[in-house]
């Protein structure tokens, strides 16, 4: 087989490195403005004229590549963006996640129990009815025939059969609840951008890496409310209060009807709860801790620990008040509990998640 090599084209260079900019500025601007495709490419526009883009960047050029791409549609002069655009974004932010993490136990999750379907260890065990043939081990199964009739009569008997061990694959349902409260975008911080991002790319880890496990995600505001892994891009913080007990709640009634080993809770929130829906009617109240709304939250934590699902809880405010009332739910809940800046919010939720914390099934 021959290559012909020709010299690198510098300036075509450039302008794919221009072009996978572009890329990125646009799937972030994307997710700020609530999966609005046309007024990101406003925003590109407005950038430009600032200085923040290079003038000479032809923005309908790339518009319209990411319409050849098939990343976003042109419908009665406005773009919106398609599934394999909200797909593109998901894989992107797993991409991004796992070039920021700094170690950390990236792998499956599996359990110290031993069984079909996983990676092969070196420890061997007798056959058993139902045992793959590809699992022997025929050096193992020859030294068990050598050692019962001799070099002389060797011959192999079914009780001188020897089977590799494999790992156990712990499937595992999550709930991810995620507070889309006012204070995830109060004061001019986003908070709301980086929690979707970790969303969307735990979703794309768990139908790419372990298609056995499923992934719920759960809203919370006022009142909590299932969407769609592909509704995530769209996603956006409004003038709600933080329902943590309705929240709870739902994500207990999903995992209910789930048939995996283990199920879990991950919830990303930034405020304290303030509201809670009596006879489905909501009940406010965002000064401080209220004991009406504080207490039937944590109740619902004691009743996943009863029906052993454990809460794990990011916060990405560094309140005390929240704090405080996160202490008394995870230790209610015997559960875990971690800070973590809207940055580094990413890693520490995929290293929670991928580190092997499951029971055993």
């Amino acid at each position: 087989m021959r290559f012909r090599y020709s010299r690198l084209d510098p300036d075509l260079l450039e302008r794919l490195r221009s072009l996978r900019g572009l890329r990125r500025l646009f799937d972030e601007l994307v997710l700020r403005t609530g999966g609005d495709a046309a007024a990101a490419l406003r925003w590109m526009e407005e950038l430009r004229r600032r200085g923040y883009i290079p003038k000479e960047a032809d923005l309908s050029k790339f518009a319209e590549s990411l319409e050849r791409s098939g990343v976003i549609r042109v419908e009665r002069d406005r773009s919106r963006l398609t599934p394999r655009g909200a797909r593109d974004l998901r894989r992107g932010a797993l991409d991004l996640l796992f070039r920021n993490l700094r170690g950390g136990p990236l792998g499956d999750h599996r359990t110290p129990a031993t069984g079909e379907g996983g990676e092969r260890l070196p420890e061997t065990r007798p056959w058993r009815f139902g045992d793959a043939l590809s699992s022997i081990d025929g050096t193992g199964t020859l030294r068990e025939a050598l050692a019962r009739g001799g070099i002389d009569e060797l011959s192999v008997a079914p009780e001188d059969l020897r089977v590799f061990e494999t790992e156990h694959h712990a499937s595992c349902a999550t709930v991810l609840l995620l507070d889309v409260s006012h204070s995830m975008i109060l004061y001019g911080e986003d908070r709301i951008t980086p929690a979707k991002k970790v969303a969307m790319a735990l979703a794309e880890l768990v139908e790419t890496r372990y298609p056995r496990d499923s992934l719920d995600c759960v809203l919370f505001g006022d009142e909590a409310r299932r969407v769609r892994v592909t509704d995530l891009p769209f996603v956006s913080a409004g003038p709600f209060h933080t329902n943590t007990r309705d929240a709870l709640r739902l994500a207990r009634t999903i995992l209910r009807r789930r048939r995996h080993p283990n199920r879990r809770v991950v919830m990303i929130t930034d405020g304290k709860p303030s509201a809670l829906t009596v006879d489905g009617r909501v009940f406010r109240n965002p000064f401080g801790l209220d004991p009406r709304i504080v207490v039937p939250t944590i109740r619902e934590a004691v009743l996943c620990r009863r029906e052993r699902i454990p809460i794990t809880t990011f916060m990405i405010a560094d309140d005390p008040v929240l704090r405080g009332f996160v202490e008394d739910l995870t230790r209610a809940n015997k559960g875990q509990a971690y800070f973590a800046s809207p940055d580094d919010l990413g890693g520490a939720v995929f290293v929670d998640f991928l580190r092997n914390r499951r029971r055993r099934a």
